[in-house]
């Protein structure tokens, strides 16, 4: 006997639809919950089974909340600008929100056939013009803000104080001073161009786009850029209160790189004062007396003021050749080892002992990472090594405690300064001090605190994102849109693609740049960070026409109880969303410090790719992998290519088009229906762990919901039937089985352990089976509530057949009767000899002597041990009595 998942599913689907079952609404009285996924960007491609994992993990909290009393937040948008739906426009002609309209329909429609309990009421778009007026009103709030480093918080620009001698040179210099000092500015930054696309790459964005076969060149362009420097060391403190996991948090504190140390000034031989000056910062100012040489980012501005004629042609070479490369390319060459650089033909002058230094350019330091210039210490730093030994420069040992010989091999660690002048002698962490205090004596030095977070380069020359709410005038201000004038929509264009020097597409709708005043509109557009950066808070109040989210909605939510989302966001969606809240927080606009409370990242679901026994390349250079269609079973765990009989081995990788594994959940749900791929998904093993898709597990899933809906229904010829349950509140064994469920499904829900709750209720059923007893109607009633938030469709139609007239999604969680959870009896294993030869059940209570007693006197312990005295008795209480003969 099957059941009709396919009717039970879209009949309870438009059930919870119709009646508005999930919407939630403000209610101060009640505790609230608030429970998030990272919202999707709905792709073309459209949901693989992988996708659904943290969806139904967050709905199977929300639905176990509401069943607790709370008041539970569970919405679902769109985070919908992006590169593709652009790239899709410039391809095809199809402009860009008729193509992303098509992707959320077909998502949406995925998401609605698993049964998720979202309030479809609160949905949002971040490219729908209530969606983008907001966003845009949040930048100006940055725009508008200046950071208060005395008082450690953004501050509205009116209120930056400004200096007589700025004031006292008109209007135009007093607005370049604030301009200098927001938290939103203009900056002429090296990006990272593609010409294939004609676009600005995020640095994250830039690997990917590299194996595409595009190539990427470091350029100066003017860009929008964001402050989040300002911020850097709350975002680090701010970590410590967080429920993240710990390899988030560690990720988080990396990316912002907290160093301490100090600033150290070089003087160029030959150009006096500041024009000459290179500040490095160390974090190792111990070791300035082994400093022989220095280096310059390639971008640097002295760059082409300090090389030499003689120098020149190769400086300029090697600098033409850095603007290739992007800032990762870099970073990784570095990594193993920085082997290339150009000569500048210019020394510098070491502070503390005189000696002229030469000074080198090597595209293993980047403009982006502080000062873009360091001094080299080649005896105790691993690249400054390499580089030294590669180009013939000197090394000196100023650190004394390593093990191999300074010329061969970097001593990094800590030691004894030697050869150091007036701190030899002296521990690291010593001369460290006594150094600062020299560099700050003699006014070369200071100690500082600096950080590898670099400032968010915001803006971008692509079509397809949010315009900036500025005006450019013609007298070089720039200006705020009125609120009142909010959004600024994009306007309609055919050509969708940058020009080929990197002017915006924008720039091409003249009418739209161009007002009647003479000033222009920014032509550049926000990156797809800048929707999901806040979209938590429009969730709070998503129709509000006046605000962007009500005090009132945001003291009730914040901050988020639970999101859940995968570890590719670990670092800087988060880091960004942080950043905007507690700029928001700082102009009272959120009163939470940070906006997630617990993170949690679901692991990934894994799909096969099958490989030759002995690996081969095609005639491409390529190695040979058999998409699943061409794949036979030919028993057990074996499997050969169809046709050629070919044995494979199976390897488990990462869901993608490319690779041809890709599981598409309608084809689950056809088959085994909604319920059961939610149920498989959750079974699969630790939420937070990858795991491979086994289709044979699905059908184990869709079995056990067979069994579940046998408790209820019983197959007649005529149709089935509803079983003739038992009234009352059931046996004792049927009580004590039920409580012992309801304990461990709730603990486990409680700490996302779904697959061992799913286990506890397996358990039930196959124990309630076992049952010589008639069951009854209210056992059977609250487990279909334990089981509700994993199976809501099944245990719905199930809760219904059993005479409940309203949907159970708000039914109370049944209480645990802590009495049912002591069993009446315990298990005794009683051994002879330390060999088991019984197995009793011992009444709770029982003293010492009855218990040994009871052993002695078992059939099969008799036996053992025959007309022989027992030589000792050993009792182990609550587990066994060993008979030693």
């Amino acid at each position: 006997m099957t059941y009709d998942f396919r009717a039970i599913e879209a009949r309870w689907q438009s059930y919870w639809d119709e009646h508005e079952t999930f919407r939630a609404e403000l209610d101060p009285d009640r505790p609230k919950y608030y429970v998030l996924d990272m919202f999707p960007y709905p792709s073309g491609d459209g949901l693989h089974v992988g996708h659904p994992e943290g969806y139904t993990a967050t709905d199977i909290v929300a639905r176990y909340k509401r069943m607790r009393g709370f008041n539970v937040l569970h919405p679902m948008g769109w985070d919908a600008f992006g590169l593709p739906a652009e790239q899709y426009a410039i391809k095809t002609g199809t402009h860009p929100a008729t193509r992303t309209a098509e992707c959320i329909q077909n998502f949406k429609r995925q998401l609605k056939m698993l049964g998720f309990s979202y309030d479809w009421a609160r949905e949002i778009d971040t490219t729908s013009p209530a969606y983008v007026k907001w966003t845009q009103w949040i930048f100006l709030q940055i725009w508008g803000s200046w950071y208060d480093h005395t008082e450690g918080r953004a501050r509205p620009i009116a209120e930056l104080p400004i200096p007589p001698a700025v004031a006292a040179m008109g209007d135009a210099e007093v607005n370049r001073y604030r301009d200098e000092h927001r938290l939103a500015y203009m900056h002429d930054a090296p990006v990272n161009w593609c010409p294939t696309l004609r676009v600005v790459l995020a640095n994250e964005e830039v690997a990917e786009h590299v194996e595409q076969g595009h190539e990427v060149v470091r350029r100066p362009m003017r860009q929008w850029m964001l402050r989040i420097t300002a911020y850097a060391e709350r975002l680090l403190a701010d970590l410590d209160g967080l429920e993240w996991p710990a390899s988030v948090i560690e990720m988080q504190r990396n990316w912002i790189g907290r160093s301490e140390g100090a600033e150290v000034e070089f003087q160029v031989v030959g150009i006096k004062g500041e024009e000459g000056t290179l500040t490095v910062f160390t974090t190792r100012p111990d070791t300035l007396f082994g400093a022989t040489y220095m280096v310059l980012a390639p971008e640097h501005p002295l760059v082409d003021q300090i090389t030499t004629d003689a120098q020149r042609s190769a400086v300029k070479a090697y600098v033409e050749r850095t603007a290739h490369r992007s800032e990762r390319e870099r970073q990784a060459e570095a990594a193993e080892g920085a082997k290339t650089g150009a000569f500048t033909g210019a020394f510098a002058r070491n502070p503390v002992n005189g000696r002229e230094i030469p000074i080198w350019i090597s595209d293993y330091v980047l403009m982006g990472y502080g000062t873009g210039a360091i001094m080299a210490v080649p005896g105790h730093d691993t690249r400054d090594h390499a580089f030294a030994k590669a180009m013939g420069l000197e090394i000196v040992e100023v650190v004394g405690g390593g093990t191999a010989p300074i010329a061969d091999e970097a001593f990094v660690g800590e030691g004894v300064a030697v050869n150091s002048g007036f701190i030899s002698g002296l521990t690291t962490a010593a001369a460290k001090e006594r150094m600062i205090d020299h560099l700050e004596r003699e006014g070369i030095g200071r100690r500082r605190v600096t950080y590898k977070l670099r400032d968010w380069l915001f803006s971008r020359q692509r079509y397809w994102g949010e315009p900036f709410p500025l005006i450019h005038r013609p007298d070089g201000e720039v200006a705020p849109v009125a609120v009142d004038d909010l959004p600024v929509t994009l306007p309609v264009i055919e050509d969708f693609g940058p020009s080929e020097s990197g002017e915006p597409p924008l720039a091409k709708a003249r009418e739209w740049v161009e007002l009647a005043d003479g000033s222009l509109r920014e032509t550049n557009t926000m990156p797809q960070w800048a929707g999901s950066c806040w979209y938590y808070l429009r969730f709070m109040d998503p129709r509000n026409d006046g605000a962007a989210f009500s005090k009132e909605a945001a003291d009730y939510w914040l901050p988020v109880d639970l999101y859940i989302g995968g570890a590719e966001h670990a670092v800087l969606h988060l880091l960004y969303a942080r950043f905007w809240h507690k700029v928001l927080f700082d102009l009272g606009h959120v009163s939470t410090v940070e906006p997630f409370h617990k993170l949690v990242n679901q692991g990934m679901i894994l799909g096969a790719t099958y490989h030759p026994i002995t690996p081969r390349r095609d005639e491409r250079g390529l190695p040979v992998v058999f998409l699943p269609d061409q794949i036979e079973a030919i028993g057990g765990d074996r499997f050969a290519v169809k046709g050629s009989g070919e044995e494979v081995k199976v390897q488990w990788d990462k869901m993608s088009k490319s690779r041809g594994n890709v599981i598409n959940p309608d084809d689950v749900i056809r088959e085994y229906g909604a319920d059961t791929m939610r149920l498989y998904e959750m079974f699969m093993g630790p939420l937070e762990q990858s795991a491979p898709w086994q289709p044979e597990g699905v059908s184990g899933c869709y079995r056990f919901l067979q069994r579940v809906y046998r408790l209820v229904f019983d197959e007649r010829p005529e149709g089935d039937v509803v079983r003739e349950l038992a009234e009352g509140a059931g046996s004792e064994r049927q009580r004590r089985l039920l409580h012992r469920t309801i304990d461990q499904v709730g603990e486990r829900i409680d700490r996302l352990s779904f697959n061992t709750a799913i286990s506890s209720m397996m358990i039930f059923v196959k124990e309630l089976a076992l049952l010589d007893e008639p069951i009854a109607r209210e056992v059977i009633g609250a487990f279909l509530i334990l089981l509700s938030p994993f199976a809501p469709h099944l245990a719905e139609e199930l809760w219904r057949a059993l005479g409940n007239p309203k949907s159970l999604a708000l039914e109370p969680w049944p209480a645990v009767d802590p009495a049912l959870l002591i069993e009446a009896t315990w298990t005794l294993v009683v051994q002879v000899g330390g060999k088991k030869r019984a197995e009793l059940q011992v009444p709770q209570g029982a003293e010492k002597d009855a218990v040994i007693a009871l052993a002695l006197a078992a059939e099969d312990v008799q036996r053992h041990v025959g007309d022989k005295t027992p030589r000792r008795v050993i009792y182990v209480p609550g587990k066994l009595v060993n008979v030693v003969l």
